[in-house]
């Protein structure tokens, strides 16, 4: 079959067309033995890109954070450094439960504190400010469970209780075992107070009043050989005195029987202050 040069020319025009896009129209009959007439060619005009979809968010742009980074927090901030009180207590022992906190809890938020929770922060993908805010405190709950009260105070620092009302006459160390402290009193006047621990289930402080017998500032027990540094004897064996162990771990321990002093330069001061004679009262 021959092709004519008009063939050609529409051929080449159709493909010309297709590559352009174009839409190729014919304006008469186009059967097979019809008569074929001049093409219409119609190029579409140039359309304005679509709009944007509101529901797609803005493009990225240079300052955008990376995909899968996590965004600046912006919930309320509880507790941070310099912060005190008992909601700070239980932050801490909390912190204690999941390991990222060895000290305390002491109730002040401090650099050892502010470390504790940048490092669970970063552990949890959360932004690490050392700052205790919503989210942090949220995730932190979640992992624990509420502190005990001798969790709380595990190193002391625990508010005393009322003195007995044996105590409020005369010159007297007022040892309360509910609140785990003691009172140097005189006449009914608190002195100082102190954090106390008391022995164990096996060997228990002895309840009761007694008096001061016996002081021996460099003491070593000789029924346990451990030291008893300004030891104020009141019932048999038993003492007042420091305890280097109440000072490293706190009430996770207990004595054989005596009234274990953690703050050294108290018990100083009290065993300067303290005569032979003068009043214990031992209470619940």
């Amino acid at each position: 079959m021959r092709t004519t040069g008009m063939g050609r020319g529409f051929a080449a025009l159709l493909v010309l067309a297709m590559a352009c896009g174009c839409t190729v129209q014919g304006s008469g009959e186009d059967g097979d033995g019809g008569r074929h007439l001049p093409v219409r060619i119609e190029v579409p005009k140039r359309s304005t890109p679509p709009a944007r979809d509101p529901g797609a968010g803005a493009a990225p742009s240079a300052q955008d954070p990376k995909p899968g980074a996590t965004p600046p927090s912006t919930s309320a901030v509880l507790w941070s450094r310099g912060d005190t009180g008992l909601g700070v207590r239980e932050l801490q022992a909390r912190l204690r439960q999941v390991a990222w906190l060895y000290d305390g809890p002491t109730g002040s938020y401090d650099d050892l504190t502010e470390r504790a929770v940048k490092g669970f922060q970063g552990k949890r993908g959360l932004t690490r400010t050392g700052r205790t805010d919503t989210v942090t405190w949220k995730r932190l709950k979640a992992m624990t469970r509420e502190p005990g009260k001798w969790e709380l105070y595990l190193m002391g620092g625990q508010p005393a209780d009322a003195p007995d009302p044996r105590c409020l006459t005369g010159r007297v160390l007022c040892i309360s075992k509910t609140s785990r402290t003691l009172r140097w009193m005189i006449d009914g006047r608190t002195l100082t107070t102190v954090s106390v621990r008391f022995g164990s289930v096996g060997t228990p402080t002895r309840e009761g009043v007694f008096s001061v017998y016996w002081k021996s500032r460099h003491h070593v027990s000789t029924l346990y050989d451990s030291p008893m540094p300004y030891a104020m004897f009141f019932s048999g064996g038993q003492a007042v005195h420091y305890s280097a162990d109440f000072a490293a771990h706190g009430y996770a321990g207990g004595s054989h029987g005596c009234v274990n002093v953690r703050d050294e330069g108290a018990i100083a001061s009290l065993f300067a202050q303290v005569r032979n004679g003068d009043k214990v009262v031992v209470h619940w």
